[in-house]
């Protein structure tokens, strides 16, 4: 396909998620179906193109003076894959696919347009009413984290130590220029792609298809390592879903002791059977809604990555911070408390219990564990600053310290921590 193709097709997708109000993947799988002369190189530039837009939809917008679905394609173009309007008219030029360019008038606008004079949220690319939520959430930084999370994401490993080292991994993905990440110390990091291109399906690698490493963002891997599982201990995993931070976990317990992986969904938890037994984590077991967790007994420590609204995640998701209500983060908070209060039952007197989003919301995160130390008086706040200082020795303390009782929270952002958005606080019952 052409370039004046590739933009008529994302305007399409885009017209369709906006009709339809669906997930933008779902439209772009669909989008693909019904165009199977489409070869995957233009697929993924498609794909390129609307989550471009998808992620500074309203300050590609403002600057155009328009936000309709072709203004914004275009925006995206000139923006984030740095194509200039003469470029883009000479790449058009005798292609009879290709939507007409935006006006001289509105080109200029766009090339003139100062961001900076544009109101706050739109700065941030957000609703008007996650703006608010933001600025309370992370005080007069809000808008750079809000920019830093519509940027394009890296794509982030983590090495299965059970079965392989990070050096001799790192050394297999070095065509796809794979490197150390910064902080997670079993961690690989290929850069975010750039233009019109794609990441490497990772997943086809023989090492992918033999357990020596899984794709998991660094954020991810540092939470579920600040857990601070050791072998021979006894971990409940209570929000296990697909097996990320389980995987990890077992890794971190060099497969001694019993490390017991539970979701209240069945389907969430399917995709975790085959994971764990290509990782080789022998000492996992598995337990659905319908298994009585009642007789595992106390843990040494429960971990709980709760259900949440996903608001740090929106680099790789930003269809999701346009589709997301503020009735669903009120729904989201009581699952989260739920969730908390029958976890709690399950630690051991001197166990922990920690409480992971992937939400870069206050309401999500620690209000939540304020919350909790309200109505459990047997638990309190560990200092997480020091679980970092003690898990992560040499690494820069690239977080957001946040009071949790009388211990601290922390808040891993792509501004700050170069991650996904993750919130961490560990909860000891005394």
């Amino acid at each position: 396909m052409r370039l004046g193709g590739r933009i008529a097709a994302a305007i399409e997708v885009l017209d369709d998620t906006a009709k339809r109000r669906r997930p933008v993947a779902d439209a772009l799988k669909d989008w693909g179906l019904a165009h199977r002369f489409a070869g995957s190189g233009d697929r993924a530039a498609i794909g390129n193109i609307v989550y471009d837009v998808l992620r500074r939809r309203r300050s590609l917008g403002w600057r155009m003076g328009d936000d309709s679905p072709r203004a914004l394609v275009f925006a995206a173009l000139m923006e984030a894959q740095g194509l200039d309007a003469a470029a883009i008219l000479e790449a058009l030029e005798g292609d009879r696919h290709a939507p007409g360019m935006p006006n001289e008038a509105t080109l200029q606008r766009f090339s003139a347009a100062d961001l900076a004079a544009a109101p706050a949220a739109v700065q941030a690319d957000l609703p008007d009413w996650l703006a608010a939520e933001f600025a309370a959430s992370l005080g007069d930084d809000w808008i750079a984290e809000a920019v830093a999370l519509a940027a394009r994401p890296p794509l982030d490993l983590r090495v299965n130590t059970l079965l392989a080292t990070r050096d001799a991994t790192e050394a297999d993905l070095a065509p796809f220029s794979a490197a150390p990440t910064a902080i997670a110390p079993n961690g690989l990091r290929i850069p975010p792609i750039e233009g019109a291109g794609r990441h490497p399906n990772v997943q086809v690698e023989s090492g992918f298809q033999k357990g020596l490493f899984e794709v998991q963002d660094e954020g991810s891997q540092i939470a579920a390592h600040l857990v601070g599982a050791l072998p021979g201990e006894d971990i409940l995993d209570f929000c296990a879903g697909a097996g990320g931070k389980t995987l990890a976990l077992a890794a971190a317990m060099k497969g001694e002791g019993r490390l017991h992986a539970f979701d209240a969904d069945k389907q969430r938890l399917a995709p975790i059977y085959e994971r764990l037994k290509r990782a080789e984590a022998g000492n996992v077991d598995v337990h659905g809604p319908r298994d009585d967790l009642a007789a595992l007994g106390l843990m040494d420590r429960v971990v709980v990555d709760a259900p949440c609204t996903g608001a740090g995640t929106w680099r790789r998701r930003p269809d999701a911070k346009w589709r997301l209500s503020a009735s669903a983060v009120e729904k989201r908070i009581a699952e989260q408390d739920a969730v908390l209060d029958a976890a709690a039952r399950f630690v051991k007197p001197g166990g922990t219990l920690a409480y992971i989003t992937c939400s870069l919301l206050a309401r999500e995160n620690s209000d939540r564990v304020a919350s909790f130390l309200s109505r459990h008086k047997d638990f309190i706040a560990a200092d997480a600053t020091a679980l970092w200082t003690t898990a992560l020795p040499g690494a820069e303390p690239a977080y957001r310290a946040t009071a949790a009782g009388a211990g601290q929270a922390l808040t891993l952002t792509p501004r700050l921590t170069g991650t996904d958005g993750f919130f961490f606080a560990s909860l000891v019952r005394t």
